[in-house]
């Protein structure tokens, strides 16, 4: 019985984590570690770095910006609101 109430702990310890990598993207900016919801469950971007990418090409990530990766900028300090905007304008066309 402790067998098999172990294997289902383990299992659903493991069943957690998947299902967390599928939910949210971690996003290394310098040193600090955010995690931005995503919209949908998929294993695409699960870890991105902004390290040595420029904010447009950041931005240029649909599955990023749609999740949000411009406002976690801002708050960053790596990009100012009227950036953002200006992007974002240029991508909904």
């Amino acid at each position: 019985m402790k067998s098999k109430l172990k294997k289902g702990l383990v299992w659903g310890i493991i069943g957690a984590v998947f299902y967390f990598l599928l939910s949210y993207h971690i996003v290394f900016i310098g040193s600090n570690i955010r995690l931005l919801k995503k919209s949908h469950l998929t294993l695409e971007y699960t870890i991105f770095s902004t390290q040595g990418k420029t904010n447009e090409s950041i931005l240029r990530v649909d599955d990023l910006r749609r999740d949000g990766i411009g406002q976690l900028l801002v708050d960053a300090g790596k990009m100012s609101q009227e950036e953002l905007e200006m992007l974002l304008d240029r991508y909904e066309e």
